[in-house]
């Protein structure tokens, strides 16, 4: 009898960990309340159950008798899904460890508590409480939810008249009412935001990349590329692995994919900014699979499966490796992309297009709005940055 895979969501990102699944001889079941959503397409079973109903995903799952649950690529799952997998004995990180990682208040203060590098931060339950709080900081300073996914509600702050939008746009999307105001930390570089592995609380794949963004955007939080090997100082790299391993341990996370987002400042020091026990959007697990030859996606099944992880292994980058996020920068009509013919011819390992000409799409304002990607081969880094610094150049997206 084959094994059972809960999937939670349905985005197109975790198509590749169905087709993995397939290839396994795993069924899979898939469940969330948008029966539209492509992924569910591809799945064995689709059940409409929110997945943010954690009583309701586990009254499923028992009747189902699944042998395995994951969120991958999608935030709003990742509690639930520990939540079943502890109340059914099924593999998967302590409930209570994820429910610190995902909630952006209780994060800091468990990394401050334990001595990590960590910005002054504050979480607030009101806007009022919020704006009379704001004189214990100096500007400017980051305001977000403290449990969206996708760079949404997420503003800078650097006047005080900025900061009353600033927050209703984070209450706005907070599902739990409550946002966080922090010291906004001037990195060195590019931030990372990669995948990494654990087993049995070992951390034994750590990735670190560059993550661009688009500064013409609506919002310019939401990344728009990757690259990868990092360009942060290898010390940084070094002790930022250490402090994931020491994290790791704290929690008891055992083995687990981690979505991972670091920076190194100007104050000399690296941060650990989020840590969230799933598979990153954006393909990155499919991009790190490419450029490193390592496949967190089966680690991932197996590991919500109980099987045997293969062996896996910091990677060792075969050249550098890019992402584009497409996206257009307003709203309209989307009739083609154009790639400069010699770029593609040197560089375009993969373009994969989610919209068709005549389609609607929205300005590039989370990662929602995102229209396609393109898998980018370059001989170092350097090349790799510069090309998607001016990727404007070579790319364009034509919406009317």
């Amino acid at each position: 009898m084959k094994n059972k895979l809960m999937i939670l969501g349905g985005s197109r990102y975790i198509i590749p960990v169905v087709e993995k699944a397939h290839a396994m001889g795993i069924y899979v079941i898939t469940c969330d309340y948008l029966p539209d959503n492509i992924g569910h397409k591809y799945s064995d079973e689709y059940h409409n159950v929110s997945i943010t109903d954690k009583e309701n995903v586990l009254e499923l799952a028992k009747k189902l008798q699944i042998d395995g649950i994951v969120s991958f690529a999608t935030d709003p799952g990742v509690v639930t899904a520990a939540y079943v997998a502890e109340k059914m004995g099924l593999p998967g990180c302590p409930y209570k460890s994820v429910e610190i990682l995902q909630n952006k208040d209780k994060f800091r203060k468990f990394l401050s508590d334990n001595n990590f590098n960590v910005p002054k931060a504050q979480g607030y339950s009101s806007k009022e409480e919020a704006l009379e709080g704001i004189k214990h900081f100096l500007l400017p300073v980051i305001v977000k939810p403290v449990d969206s996914a996708g760079s949404k509600g997420v503003s800078r702050v650097d006047k005080l008249e900025e900061l009353g939008a600033a927050l209703d746009d984070a209450f706005e999307h907070s599902l739990s009412g409550r946002v966080i105001v922090e010291e906004f930390l001037e990195k060195v570089g590019c931030s990372s935001d990669t995948d990494c592995f654990s087993v049995n609380s070992e951390l034994v794949f750590a990735s670190f990349d560059c993550q661009c963004f688009d500064d013409d955007s609506i919002n310019p939080y939401t990344p728009s590329g990757y690259s990868w090997p990092s360009d942060m100082p290898v010390s940084a790299q070094s002790e930022l692995r250490g402090e994931l391993q020491r994290l790791i341990k704290l929690l008891q996370l055992g083995t687990s994919i981690y979505n991972v987002e670091t920076r190194f400042c100007t104050d000399g020091k690296p941060y650990i900014m989020e840590v969230s026990p799933r598979g990153g959007g954006n393909r990155l697990s499919e991009m790190l699979k490419l450029a490193c030859g390592q496949d967190l996606i089966e680690a991932n099944i197996r590991g919500a499966l109980g099987m045997p992880i293969q062996d896996l292994h910091d990677p060792v980058y075969t050249g550098a490796w890019a992402e584009y996020i497409i996206h257009s920068n307003k709203s309209g009509i989307f009739k083609k992309i154009l790639v400069d013919d010699l770029f593609a011819q040197k560089h375009v390992v993969e373009c994969d297009m989610w919209v068709e000409s005549g389609t609607q799409v929205s300005e590039f304002s989370g990662a929602n709005a995102a229209i396609g990607t393109l898998v980018l081969h370059f001989h170092d880094i350097d090349e790799a940055r510069s090309a998607l610094r001016d990727i404007k150049k070579f790319v364009s997206v034509v919406v009317v």
